[in-house]
């Protein structure tokens, strides 16, 4: 066993002529293309979960700074989430979370818009998905008639009541006033309180006279 002290001694002279590592500054990174995906051996999932990972410890990482508080689109986090939900499009998390990231904490928009859009395809029934996406599009697309679609969906899986009155004064808001009376008149068929139908039945009246 005279051996394992020698080899240890050439390993320790030996690292004397290593190079250090270098650190990778977050101005380094190189979003994934999305071509990767096919690139997976059939472990979709399992390489999912490890882009997520990784993407999660720079969830406020903005690769291209349009101002003080907003990111540029086509962003790092974009790319490496938009892989993530390729990968696995039951990914719940990564569309909910990746998607608020996207939003509220680098301002990446038209990532979110995307990442938002898919998360509905997948997840159609969820309340929550819809709802997010209907914010999103009212308050960042300024889109009223997606918004309204959007929110009237969320109504119809289990939102509160009062999301299916937004919907409705989207609809109206953004033009589609046939969209807006049907909502509004869903209201009414499920109304008890007496009052509250004739508040409903003048709001279409008024959408009907065009104010």
């Amino acid at each position: 066993m005279m051996w394992v002290p020698l080899l240890a001694l050439i390993f320790f002279v030996a690292q004397m002529f290593f190079t250090a590592p270098i650190d990778l500054k977050r101005t380094d990174y190189i979003a994934p293309p999305l071509e990767l995906k096919y690139l997976n051996a059939g472990f979709n999932v399992s390489v999912a979960d490890s882009f997520y990972l990784r993407a999660i410890q720079d969830f406020d990482f903005c690769s291209q700074p349009l101002n003080d508080t907003e990111c540029k689109g086509n962003s790092w986090l974009f790319h490496i989430l938009n892989l993530v939900v390729e990968l696995d499009n039951k990914f719940l998390e990564a569309f909910y979370y990746g998607s608020l990231a996207l939003t509220v904490i680098i301002s990446d928009y038209s990532g979110a818009s995307v990442i938002l859009d898919k998360a509905v395809a997948n997840f159609g029934k969820n309340w929550t998905i819809l709802y997010t996406a209907a914010y999103h599009a009212f308050f960042h697309e300024k889109d009223k008639l997606k918004a309204s679609r959007l929110y009237l969906a969320a109504s119809n899986n289990g939102a509160p009541d009062w999301v299916r009155l937004t919907a409705g004064r989207l609809a109206g808001e953004g033009g589609d006033l046939v969209q807006a009376r049907d909502i509004l008149q869903q209201l009414i068929d499920h109304a008890v309180d007496p009052a509250w139908v004739e508040i409903l039945k003048k709001k279409i009246e008024m959408l009907e006279k065009g104010k």
